[in-house]
């Protein structure tokens, strides 16, 4: 399960000798993703050496054996049971988000709606390099953080520090991040 096209999110797919490294898998990637990083024209459009790079490296990716193997999804449907697909742009025109159902319980996988929850989640109006769009990405963030912390749902972020799940507070200025108690039994 793909949420978006970043190196950090799609380069374990391929062995160090460009192979596929989960032969059998399927791999499902965002529809809006896929469109867009697969798309010529919107190659040809890029202007930066990183764009050129992120387009390249899609490219890589998924033209070593995997293209037969890729199943688009589309956001507000389940890919597979129990897991939402959310519409999450603005990091990539593709960004996906998840919420993890289990009975009543949820879970919201923000994948990169933020990096570092410690700076971002206080100050959701920053901007970070890596969101190729940053007002559609603070846009989305400020909903996303609106959203969890309304609901009380635990969030999880790619690159959030151990144990990777948190509660977010609205505050004063934006919101605090409240590392979940880890439990090391199941």
């Amino acid at each position: 399960m793909i949420s978006h096209f970043h190196g950090d999110h799609i380069n374990g797919l391929l062995t160090a000798d460009n192979q596929a490294a989960f032969p059998n898998a399927e791999v499902l990637v965002p529809a809006t993703e896929w469109k867009y990083f697969m798309d010529d024209a919107e190659m040809g459009k890029q202007t930066t050496d990183r764009m050129k790079g992120v387009f390249a490296n899609a490219r890589r990716v998924f033209e070593a054996g995997l293209k037969k193997k890729v199943t688009p999804y589309e956001w507000g449907k389940e890919p597979v049971p129990g897991l939402t697909a959310v519409e999450t742009v603005g990091h990539t025109p593709g960004h996906t988000s998840f919420v993890l159902s289990s009975g009543s319980e949820n879970v919201f996988i923000q994948s990169d709606v933020t990096n570092d929850p410690d700076l971002f989640v206080r100050n959701p109006g920053w901007h970070l390099m890596f969101d190729q769009d940053p007002v559609t990405a603070e846009a989305t963030r400020r909903k996303v953080f609106d959203m969890v912390s309304a609901d009380k749902m635990r969030v999880q972020g790619f690159h959030y520090p151990f144990p990777g799940l948190a509660n977010l507070e609205k505050d004063a200025t934006g919101y605090r991040w409240v590392p979940a108690p880890w439990n090391p039994s199941i």
